[in-house]
């Protein structure tokens, strides 16, 4: 399952600085100036977790690119923010009714943006029919059951619902404070054991060699 994100913004700066902060948070940023540069190196690559598309891009425009990714059945799904000037308030109009999650308005802080796609991943969010699989382990959502080699592994709901976001956001680190949000739904400021106590029982169910630590961040399954 993929980890990236896909920003296609023509300011240098902004760019790179978007590429530099979700690099360090654990995702794959795939970056690129125009739609045209980003229809040329995307072709077969597996569609990222969510796009970020400024709407004043050179050559064609970022509500037309919102258009073909909504057009493209591996893409339709894929959850979209515009990143938009202050004055375009057609734009994003445009771009809500063209099928767009949301929007960020420039000047914006990087907190911000974490916030808005974090919203947007949780509300687009679909359970998965199918099965997830990791090594030996076998997640069936719709059920709800966990299987190792096989065998029927009992967990707590709050642990499936950890394993199940560690597993989908596979090779990802995830902070503990994005964890306790996401499967918690709750914001508990500077508290940590909440999810370290669940990652040490999910350790003792699954094995040592499933979670890794990443120190001073947060949790990981490659």
């Amino acid at each position: 399952m993929s980890n990236a994100i896909v920003i296609v913004e023509d300011d240098s700066s902004i760019r790179e600085m978007l590429r530099y902060y979700f690099q360090s948070t654990g995702y794959e940023a795939r970056v690129y100036e125009s739609a045209e540069e980003y229809f040329a190196a995307e072709a077969g690559l597996t569609p990222p977790v969510i796009y970020l598309l400024d709407i004043m891009l050179p050559g064609m425009d970022g509500l037309e690119l919102l258009r073909r990714l909504r057009a493209a059945r591996e893409t339709a799904e894929v959850p979209i923010i515009l990143l938009t000037a202050r004055t375009a308030e057609m734009d994003r109009v445009t771009g809500l009714e063209t099928g767009a999650d949301d929007y960020v308005v420039k000047p914006f802080g990087l907190m911000e943006l974490q916030a808005r796609i974090k919203a947007v991943l949780r509300r687009t969010h679909r359970r998965e029919d199918g099965l997830l699989r990791c090594g030996e382990l076998e997640i069936d959502p719709a059920a709800r059951t966990v299987r190792r080699g096989g065998e029927l592994v009992e967990l707590t709901y709050k642990e499936f619902e950890l394993l199940r976001l560690l597993v989908s956001r596979r090779g990802a680190v995830l902070t503990r404070d994005e964890i306790l949000h996401t499967v918690w739904d709750y914001d508990f400021t500077g508290e940590t054991r909440t999810v370290d106590m669940h990652i040490k029982s999910l350790r003792q169910k699954l094995g040592d060699g499933l979670i890794s630590t990443v120190r001073g961040v947060g949790y990981k399954i490659d």
